[in-house]
């Protein structure tokens, strides 16, 4: 058995035993296991999934760079947090997972609730819904697991934004988290989750805490979730806050216009994420590799990835072309094992970046692995197919940095105008064409 062989069956017991996990600390198990990857990959026939994923915030460990912004380093007491996400796909019912994957004790969650978003903190007036774990408002969470709540009835609408309330009564420690979530999110004093209005959410912040994902049991033919793989760039860093402009948002709002079978859209980007390292600080999350599994073969629906990872281990790292190929050979090999297709995304040029971001970043050593490393993507020897996000942004000018119209000018991040191009890049032929394929077969 050879290593790729070996890491392949150790991650796929790894997503096993993490839905046994979420089963018995969520509840519903008989919706757990049937409603992650396999239920819904490319495999799965004509028949739509009973749940996609219509919004992931890929969880890390508790750390911040500003502790008045995100204060996941010493986590909450006695206090309730107001996430705001982004739907790529409508219902009549959803579920929510809240996690404490990194947290190092069982975190004690008191309440949960769902509603959908007004302005800033406020809900709609009648859309607030508990949210129930095995019949209960409360749920305690073991350390490094998740919990994945009974549906709730409520009609959301494809890129609506949800408000998701977690209450902590007790001290819950560093808490598990997304940095830098482009959204403004809350927090309150004591529990209010049944509060639909905006006034007690006096503080703002701009991080996920404990909320990781929405499943939508889709009210339209959508026939299964993509999910986006990255770092910061998939993550939407430097896009406009408040806005949904990352490439993953853009890219929903395209598929949704589809007339027929479609796609939701999962982000599971992670600002400074790599595919060799589990980065520090610890708020970078772990490797791809690892966190593959988790955040993308057991999303609910998922049936096709797009990768678009390994900017930051050239920077960051020094890494060399030939080590990012043998990662990404790793992810591929898990993706097909696990029944979906996995596009390969060329990484954006990143010339004029070493200013800020020092290290390898945009210099000559470092674009010479970046180019090697996307003349191996295009190469389709490994890949399904590929979405060419560098030639989509770069300046024909100078190749080596972004067309100043896509540059949010650390030169590095797309602007809001580049995530779009990226999005445009993505041929939706392919994305949907086994969808198609069975449409017409039926």
């Amino acid at each position: 058995m050879n290593l790729s062989h070996r890491i392949i069956l150790r991650g796929m017991a790894w997503a096993a035993s993490g839905t046994v996990a979420l089963g018995l600390v969520g509840g519903a198990t008989s919706t757990t296991a049937t409603a992650s990857g396999a239920g819904g990959s490319a495999t799965g026939g004509p028949t739509a999934p009973r749940w996609v994923n219509a919004w992931q915030g890929s969880p890390t460990a508790g750390g911040t760079f500003n502790h008045a912004s995100c204060p996941a380093d010493t986590g909450i007491r006695d206090q309730t947090v107001r996430n705001i996400v982004f739907l790529t796909a409508g219902g009549h019912q959803l579920r929510v997972r809240v996690s404490n994957a990194f947290g190092a004790q069982p975190l004690q969650v008191g309440a949960t609730s769902v509603g959908v978003q007004q302005t800033g903190a406020e809900t709609v007036p009648g859309t607030l819904r508990i949210v129930r774990f095995s019949g209960r408002t409360s749920v305690l969470i073991p350390a490094g697991g998740d919990a994945l709540s009974d549906p709730v009835r409520l009609d959301v609408k494809a890129l609506q934004r949800l408000a998701v309330n977690v209450y902590a009564p007790q001290a819950t420690g560093p808490a598990t988290q997304h940095n830098n979530s482009r959204e403004t999110n809350y927090f309150a004093s004591r529990n209010q989750t049944s509060a639909a209005g905006a006034g007690a959410f006096t503080a703002k912040i701009g991080c996920w805490m404990f909320a990781s994902g929405v499943d939508v049991r889709p009210d339209r033919d959508v026939r299964g979730t993509v999910v986006a793989l990255g770092d910061s760039i998939t993550d939407g860093d430097q896009s406009s806050i408040d806005a949904d402009q990352r490439y993953p948002d853009h890219l929903a709002r395209r598929l949704q216009a589809v007339h027929g079978p479609t796609l939701s859209v999962s982000n599971a980007g992670i600002g400074g994420n790599e595919l060799l390292r589990n980065r520090v600080p610890e708020l970078f999350g772990v490797s791809a590799l690892a966190r593959l599994p988790r955040d993308v073969l057991t999303q609910a629906g998922a049936r096709e990835v797009i990768l678009l990872e390994g900017i930051n281990d050239i920077g960051a790292e020094s890494a060399t072309a030939e080590q990012l190929i043998q990662a990404d050979q790793l992810i591929i090999a898990q993706a097909h094992a696990a029944g979906l297709r996995i596009y390969g995304g060329t990484l954006v040029p990143f010339g004029g970046s070493n200013t800020r971001y020092g290290g390898n970043y945009g210099t000559a050593t470092g674009d010479r692995e970046r180019q090697k490393l996307n003349q191996w993507i295009r190469s389709r020897r490994a890949f399904d197919a590929v979405f060419d996000f560098d030639r989509a942004l770069r300046d024909p000018a100078d190749p080596t940095r972004l067309l100043p119209v896509y540059d949010s000018g650390d030169h590095l991040h797309p602007s809001d105008a580049g995530y779009r191009r990226m999005a445009d890049a993505v041929d939706l032929h392919v994305l949907l064409r086994d969808l198609r394929r069975v449409s017409a077969a039926a």
